[in-house]
């Protein structure tokens, strides 16, 4: 009995109860992340394509081609109250999701079946994926290549002839991408600024026959060089729509599926070991570095996290001064008393508030007010396009930096509530000012609590979303923030975000199998990017207190 008091008085229960808890914790976290990585990542492995026959409920028989993506076991009376023909006799019955794909042919890419009734299922390895960039995959056998409806291939030297003319096809696609939205791009953005400049003239009163007669050469120039563009755009198309492919799909029926709408071709089921791993690093990089196609089913993800990024180090760039700098007042410099506890108070209570009030907020005071002010002072010639006056990438900056402020405040000011008075007193000693003593001894010291507060302040703003659809994010962003034209770097544009996407593609999908797995995908990277950050404040935290533990002892 003592030693079991003597147990209690030391606290070892309390010990073990944490350490249970953390380790929850962490198999919690560890087999969240394990899930969403296999239901999302993989995706990207080649999937073997089945071949075989379908017999339903009522005789008939249908054949099916295509990839198994999903099983359940599911209560044969509940299929039946939903109108599902079961076989009599069944209480539990298997069912498998099968992704036929030919969307544009048969109106849906998935369809459930019952296992029992697929039979005479085989993998051949004749059996080709092809990805378009409409209508999500073709599932089928290659019959034919054509130049400009001539067959030049078929039969054995059909695969080698389509490789060559896809990578044609491919190359003509990225010289159009890169003029559409390079040089295009660029001559559409000039003649919107020299549109804007002649409205603004006119308001001056200053648009005199020079000026009109400047601009007007300006604008012929600028037609020159788009005429000579879309004279090359159009050839281009020409060439690129020369080649297509014929293909049978599993009803029987050959289409031609001209090669500009396809994205790749690849049988899986002739795949080895080797080549899936490397295919399936191929897709997870093109999931990476892509742009969303397919009301962003299909495709990457790579303007979201651009988007993401890019406001997250701009938020750094805007709450780090302000945080530090209110820490330090109120800890240096303010004098200890009622209001000043009053203001802790309402900074700790400001951590606490839903970011959906920052986003209306922002969307007010931001967006609105501050936002309309400057379009009237320094953009009259927009209106009644709002340049500033409408959401956007420096807005959902400036609104996430309010909402992440207390924590940037709070962590600051324990840190410098952790310097010992003696450290400041020495330094006043030697004749150091409170100013220099502030700079050179007090901050650098503090130092690890601040990148701690900055870090795990974006943490949180990498992950916010509901502010976001106020003041800023979009579905689909024509254009990055970030781009060759001067100023460069446009505040005012809309952006994506991972954490919009997410909400995106999950909830407002038109096609729900399709965009489960990428919903999976985006996910693990979302949290994937939060978890290096926190584990990265951690580090540089550990980092900066060995470095100045000597200086506190």
């Amino acid at each position: 009995m003592n030693n079991l008091r003597d147990w209690y008085r030391k606290g070892e229960p309390w010990v073990w109860l944490n350490a249970g808890a953390v380790a929850i914790n962490i198999v919690m976290v560890v087999g969240l992340l394990g899930l969403i990585a296999v239901r999302g990542l993989g995706h990207y492995w080649p999937h073997a394509v089945v071949d075989g026959i379908y017999t339903h409920p009522d005789g008939s028989e249908q054949r099916i081609v295509g990839e198994i993506s999903d099983e359940e076991w599911v209560p044969a009376s509940r299929l039946r109250e939903s109108g599902a023909e079961v076989p009599e006799g069944q209480d539990v019955v298997q069912r498998i999701l099968v992704k036929t794909g030919n969307r544009d042919l048969t109106g849906q890419d998935f369809r459930w079946l019952i296992a029992d009734e697929l039979r005479n299922a085989s993998e051949p390895e004749a059996v080709m994926v092809i990805e378009r960039r409409e209508w999500g995959n073709y599932y089928g056998y290659l019959k034919q290549v054509k130049e400009q409806g001539t067959v030049v291939a078929s039969g054995d030297t059909a695969l080698t002839e389509l490789q060559t003319r896809l990578e044609r096809a491919l190359a003509l696609h990225e010289q159009i991408r890169g003029i559409e939205t390079g040089a295009i791009g660029t001559i559409n953005y000039e003649l919107e600024e020299l549109r804007l400049r002649e409205r603004s003239l006119s308001l001056k009163g200053a648009l005199d026959a020079n000026a009109q007669r400047e601009l007007a050469e300006e604008r012929a120039g600028l037609d020159a060089r788009y005429n000579a563009l879309h004279a090359q755009l159009n050839e281009l198309y020409a060439q690129i729509k020369r080649d297509s492919l014929v293909a049978e799909n599993m009803a029987g029926v050959e289409t031609d599926i001209p090669l500009e709408r396809v994205v790749q071709f690849y049988q899986p089921n002739a795949m080895s070991l080797p080549v899936k791993i490397g295919f399936y690093f191929h897709q997870f990089w093109g999931f990476l570095s892509d742009e969303p196609r397919e009301a962003n089913t299909e495709g990457g993800v790579f303007p979201a996290i651009f988007g993401t990024v890019l406001m997250v180090l701009l938020m750094s760039i805007i709450v780090t001064p302000f945080g530090v700098v209110a820490a330090v007042y109120l800890r240096e410099y303010a004098k200890q008393g009622a209001m000043t506890r009053i203001i802790r108070i309402a900074v700790n209570n400001l951590a606490g508030v839903p970011s959906i009030v920052y986003g209306v907020f922002g969307l007010g005071f931001f967006v609105y007010f501050m936002g309309g002010s400057i379009d009237s002072l320094f953009y009259p010639e927009a209106s009644p396009a709002p340049v500033f006056g409408t959401p956007g990438l420096m807005w959902a900056s400036i609104t996430l930096s309010l909402l992440t402020l207390p924590v940037v405040i709070v962590a600051t000011e324990e840190g410098l509530t952790r310097i010992p008075k003696s450290i400041r007193e020495g330094s006043l000693a030697l004749g150091a000012t409170k100013f220099e003593t502030l700079w050179k001894v007090i901050l650098p010291m503090s130092s690890p609590a601040m990148m701690t507060g900055l870090i795990l302040a974006i943490a949180r703003a990498a992950g916010e979303v509901a502010p976001l659809m106020l003041v800023g994010v979009v579905k689909l962003a024509p254009t990055l923030p970030l781009d060759g034209n001067f100023p460069f770097l446009h505040l005012e544009r809309k952006f994506m975000h991972l954490g919009f996407h997410i909400y995106d593609v999950g909830f407002q999908s038109p096609n729900v199998e399709a965009a489960r797995p990428l919903v999976y995908a985006t996910a693990f990277l979302l949290v994937a990017v939060i978890v290096v950050l926190n584990l990265s404040a951690i580090l540089i935290r550990n980092r900066l207190r060995e470095r100045y533990r000597e200086l506190e002892n």
